[in-house]
């Protein structure tokens, strides 16, 4: 059973796939944009802008360092650089080259790591991007946006390239519920409620969006009101959303397909324990890495789903 299937979402494309349009889209808006792939962009989707726009895409090859300076000294002669590689590979192997040649300098390149988590199944743990939110977090002046939809993706592909400084954005790589329709509101920085409630909150962001839903429909079942709060901005983080959705309903469960330590669940509790301490509990990847395997398999054996959110639900209320 697919995150989202619970209450009815319809499967749509896959977060990947969506900027891949969005940003082909842009080319026309925006003749600063230009790619550097390291020769995944087949993966990442980037290679449907170059392919649109050749003398505007630039493949370095497999080597993410180089591809990070290279962004950065194409935004500094005034370009926008979208650099895309698999997460882990955007985020670990080329760290330092994102601190020193885009954060430190505030260079305005758009990173853009795909296949994060460990929904991408079979490849498995050398590529599976659990820590890249926490990595991207930690570097000073860098936003960090993690989708739930194709929708949203769409909406913050241009919200990012409309944005001044950079920033980070995650995607995956299956296809997800669709949660969003043509014209809602994207603003980096502003979490969307996409259910109301009452007694709790589960912020939510990325595929776990669509499983929040699901623990919400569950739970209405046996008279639990939840809200459930689509944190697509980890950094800077809704801290109003968050203090609102403590101080009225009581209790906070976050669910996200990240380590436990460093993510959004360590993002919102620094929140809450600094303005409306209530009851806390978090749904992730825990403190361990994942194995290869079929994706829906991987989430059901590391406890993203929609069950384990409910349990984590009732251990706060």
């Amino acid at each position: 059973m697919y995150l989202g299937e619970i209450s009815g979402l319809k499967v749509g494309q896959a977060t990947r796939d969506a900027f891949g349009d969005a940003l082909k889209e842009l080319g026309d808006k925006y003749p600063q944009i230009v790619t550097v792939d390291g020769d995944v962009g087949n993966s990442t989707r980037t290679e449907v802008f170059a392919k649109a726009y050749p003398e505007r895409g630039f493949n370095v090859g497999i080597a993410e360092s180089n591809m990070v300076s290279v962004a950065g000294g194409l935004a500094s002669t005034g370009h926008i650089p979208v650099v895309a590689s698999f997460a882990a590979f955007l985020l670990c192997n080329a760290y330092d080259q994102i601190r020193m040649s885009i954060a430190f300098p505030g260079m305005n390149v758009k990173l853009v790591g795909t296949h994060a988590g460990i929904s991408i199944g079979e490849d498995g743990p050398s590529q599976m991007g659990i820590e890249d939110v926490s990595l991207a977090c930690s570097l000073p002046g860098v936003s960090v946006i993690v989708t739930a939809d194709a929708v949203s993706t769409k909406a913050a592909t241009a919200a990012m390239i409309e944005h001044e400084g950079p920033v980070y954005l995650r995607l995956g790589r299956p296809n997800v519920a669709e949660i969003y329709s043509e014209g809602d509101t994207f603003e980096i920085g502003k979490a969307n409620t996409v259910r109301e409630g009452d007694d709790v909150t589960i912020i939510a962001n990325g595929l776990m969006v669509a499983g929040a839903i699901d623990a919400a429909t569950k739970l209405a079942e046996e008279g639990i009101s939840a809200r459930v709060i689509d944190m697509h901005t980890v950094k800077p983080i809704d801290a109003d959303a968050i203090q609102k959705a403590a101080k009225e309903t009581g209790a906070i469960v976050v669910a996200e397909e990240h380590l436990a330590h460093g993510g959004l669940g360590s993002a919102v509790s620094m929140v809450v324990s600094q303005t409306t301490p209530v009851p806390m509990a978090y749904v992730n990847v825990g403190d361990c890495f994942a194995e290869s395997g079929d994706p829906q398999g991987l989430l059901d054996k590391y406890g993203l789903t929609a069950a384990a959110i409910i349990d984590a639900v009732k251990k706060v209320k």
